[in-house]
């Protein structure tokens, strides 16, 4: 700046307290000294936050719950350990990595939360695991029987067709048929270990 400049811009007052001093009036719940702390801390702590949280309305709030925060807690800081600034960022940050961890539990429950309504029920699952093995077992148990057997059983039973439409088909007296489904049928039953 120019020396003509710094005529044009007031000189600060005398210093105030500074935020250590501060902090201790806040302690004893002096509210002028929260309100002039409030002031020099309110934007580099929002400034932490909104870098930390990305959002604009999320920034507000956590900064406005951190400052609540010094108000309550002001007695807990120790010079000893760090400025007075430093301890106030440090629970904004905190604060603030609180909420993106919050956030990220939430999404998480919320995802899990999906897949398992996206999982079959459990029953569902055995059922089906149930099902493709009695087929198996079934056509385990097809292939032990006679080719004449085998014919019979599918053409009644897979295809649909009466006793007397499979005798047409496989041009056979209706009731050889009628003996070779119930011979192929009593080898299933006993194969598949049903009881009669």
């Amino acid at each position: 700046m120019r020396p003509a400049d710094l005529r044009s811009h007031p000189r600060p007052g005398p210093a105030g307290p500074d935020l250590q001093e501060l902090l201790g009036m806040v302690a004893r719940g002096d509210q002028e000294a929260f309100s002039r702390l409030y002031d020099a801390v309110a934007g580099p702590v929002l400034g932490l936050v909104r870098g930390v949280l990305r959002d604009p309305a999320q920034s507000e709030e956590v900064a406005q719950e951190v400052l609540v925060e010094v108000w309550r807690t002001a007695a807990r800081f120790r010079p000893d350990r760090g400025s007075a600034m430093t301890w106030v960022l440090t629970l904004a940050h905190r604060r603030a990595v609180d909420r993106v961890r919050a956030a990220q539990a939430t999404t998480d429950r919320e995802h899990r939360a999906a897949l398992l309504a996206q999982t079959p029920a459990f029953d569902e699952v055995t059922e089906q695991v149930e099902a493709r093995l009695e087929r198996e077992q079934v056509r385990r148990c097809i292939r032990t029987l006679t080719e004449l057997q085998r014919q019979s059983v599918t053409l009644a039973y897979y295809r649909g067709l009466t006793y007397r439409e499979v005798a047409e088909l496989l041009s056979l007296p209706l009731g050889t048929v009628k003996t070779r489904l119930r011979d192929g049928l009593i080898r299933l039953r006993d194969c598949l270990g049903v009881n009669a």
